[in-house]
């Protein structure tokens, strides 16, 4: 049992029964629906214990249950165990959406309560929909939603306090491009879309319009802001205490008005949005907007749906950004390689656990010009630990590595040029011919979509298959996206492109342009066994254009070599040697200048061609 996690549970039974709330739901997500969240928000986690990046708590007078996707089955499980909190395995066969399980279970006349802060507007929405609720409140179906109750600020005791720290402005010549001129096309983009103004509330799209960086959530250089866009003004939402004189200087040089951080609901439900002299409607992105601002803006004026035009320009890197990207891709890939060769003449040495091995790879990075910091917590996992895509090992919770069976290690770091993300499995010792089978119908898959040709329109649905097909030619699929984007010293997931066969509700589906990058990252997961996954960065390029279209390839941006101890040549046509032989080649060129002499030795060998 889970004495801990039940009597949080009992705690917040009992104030969901002072306000008559039937069920209450708290998810992973901050003010801002970011994907991961400073302490202060780890809401979920401190009432069901679970720690993943994604996953909501529906809890219930008498049950509770906790929703997650496929990278955190393993993990959910191991940590829910005792606490009397069902696993609800997100898009598996038979297991029923929130607003689908709330249908079915809530009772005429009960209360559905949740922190409308918390909740985005697209999912508010469909709660309201499906829960048989009308815009106005009018309870159709005698379910009522209360969104203003925050029972975790009443209930735990030692939350951490609300993140602050001074934001720091980003150079033009980092930038590539000045806020004023992200201003007037964002401006442009909002009156195309029948709208006058745009509210901003994604963390990441506010950081890359007004170049400027924080440090308010770990490994993501956010700032907790607000922004709403005029057709003359921009007002920026954002705590005092992170304001400092650079900023303020910046803001007048560039026609933006700060206000504070929490006057956010004040201002729209008090805003004059008739003395534009336009349309009067705002632009709103609902996927990206908190359920409780929604609520306040849509009653002040007509909110037209849409996409933020700022995530699809941030996503689009500019001529400066890719440059500096190949250039900081170059030196991090060096310092994966130091790592790797350091971890094979080590390993049976001394002792080295998945902890110390992490450290060992952080260092490396953090001795690299340019290093802001880690781009996520290094996920270091030996043998079944690499079966929980998105573990995180501890000091008193890691394995010890030994000459034998396979290491993954998942990386990134910040830098002033980039944002990074690799992945890489390591042998250690002996392997099964199985586990050999599953690394190399995963390199298969991972070059075939590095090779890939396309034509302008194709989204991440339409190339899928190339990495996932050996794998699925054999039974097995790996329960994620395959590709996600990267950030410019902002997130290291980023929309909305990705590469992904199913397009789940929280996420977009975009075209792939040029200057978008994405990660390749095929896997397999074995639980209690093994975890492979090989993961690099690709650029989109233009390719020619001809009578048929624009074609597009990939640009790799990733020069790691791929272990060739857990390669067997059966699982593989000659094409595939000829592009893994092609591939080690570019490692050697694009990483040899910043080894030792003892490094390029051991990196020819290893790059050898087949």
């Amino acid at each position: 049992m889970n004495n801990k996690i039940q009597e949080r549970l009992a705690s917040l039974r009992h104030a969901m029964e002072k306000e008559g709330i039937d069920y209450y739901m708290i998810p992973t997500s901050d003010y801002h629906n970011s994907e991961y969240v400073n302490d202060y928000f780890k809401a979920r986690e401190y009432f069901s214990g679970f720690t993943g990046s994604n996953g909501t708590l529906v809890v219930g007078r008498e049950m509770a249950g906790l929703w997650t996707d496929g990278r955190y089955f393993i993990q959910a499980e191991k940590e829910l165990e005792g606490t009397g909190i069902t696993l609800f395995r997100m898009q598996e066969e038979g297991v029923p959406e929130i607003p689908d399980f709330l249908h079915e279970n809530m009772k005429n006349g009960q209360i559905l309560g949740f922190d409308g802060r918390t909740v985005s507007c697209l999912e508010g929405r469909k709660l309201e929909e499906k829960l048989g609720i009308s815009k106005d409140g009018a309870r159709k179906s005698g379910i009522t939603i209360r969104y203003d109750l925050d029972l975790a600020g009443r209930i735990w005791e030692g939350r951490p306090g609300m993140p602050s720290h001074p934001v720091w402005l980003l150079p033009e010549e980092i930038s590539g491009r000045s806020t004023l001129e992200k201003l007037k096309e964002v401006r442009e983009k909002i009156a195309e879309a029948g709208a006058e103004y745009l509210l901003l509330s994604k963390l990441d799209d506010l950081m890359w319009l007004l170049n400027i960086r924080g440090n308010d959530i770990e490994c993501n250089p956010v700032a907790l802001s607000y922004g709403f866009i005029t057709p003359r003004e921009m007002y920026f939402f954002i705590q005092p205490s992170e304001v400092t004189k650079e900023l303020e200087e910046y803001a007048a040089a560039n026609r933006i008005t700060l206000k504070s951080y929490d006057e956010i609901m004040d201002f729209l439900a008090q805003f004059d949005y008739a003395s534009g002299g336009g349309t009067g409607k705002a632009l709103l992105d609902e996927g990206n907007i908190n359920y409780a601002l929604y609520k306040t803006l849509s009653g002040r004026t007509e909110c037209v749906g849409g996409d933020n035009p700022t995530e699809r320009l941030k996503a689009i890197k500019n001529g400066t950004e890719l440059a500096k990207m190949e250039e900081v891709y170059r030196k991090d890939s060096a310092a994966v390689v130091k790592f790797i060769y350091w971890l094979k003449h080590t390993i049976g040495k001394r002792e080295i656990t998945e902890v110390t091995a992490a450290e060992y790879l952080d260092n490396l990075r953090r001795e690299l010009d340019g290093f802001v910091e880690l781009s996520f917590p290094t996920i270091s996992a030996y043998k079944e630990n690499a079966a929980m895509m998105h573990y995180e090992a501890s000091a008193g919770n890691c394995k010890v590595l030994a000459p034998e069976g396979l290491y993954l290690v998942d990386s990134g770091g910040q830098y002033m040029g980039g944002t990074t993300d690799v992945t890489r499995t390591v042998v250690l010792g002996e392997i099964s011919d199985e586990i050999k089978m599953h690394f190399t119908l995963t390199v298969v898959g991972m070059l075939q979509l590095t090779d890939a040709k396309f034509l302008s329109g194709c989204t991440g649905r339409n190339l899928d298959i190339l990495a996932r097909q050996p794998l699925w030619n054999v039974g097995i699929d790996y329960k994620c996206g395959t590709g996600h984007g990267i950030g410019y010293i902002l997130n290291v997931h980023e929309g909305p492109q990705n590469i992904r066969w199913r397009i789940p509700p929280e996420k977009k589906e975009a075209v792939l342009e040029e200057g978008m990058i994405v990660s390749n990252e095929p896997g397999v997961y074995r639980e209690g066994s093994h975890g492979i996954r090989i993961e690099n960065i690709l650029a989109v390029r233009s390719g020619e254009k001809n009578g048929d279209g624009q074609f597009l390839y990939f640009d790799t941006l990733t020069y790691v070599p791929i272990d060739r101890e857990a390669i067997d040549i059966k699982y593989m046509q000659p094409a595939d040697i000829e592009k893994l032989n092609r591939y080690h080649a570019a490692v050697y060129e694009k990483t040899a200048e910043y080894l030792t002499k003892e490094e390029r030795e051991w990196l020819a060998e290893v790059t050898a061609p087949l």
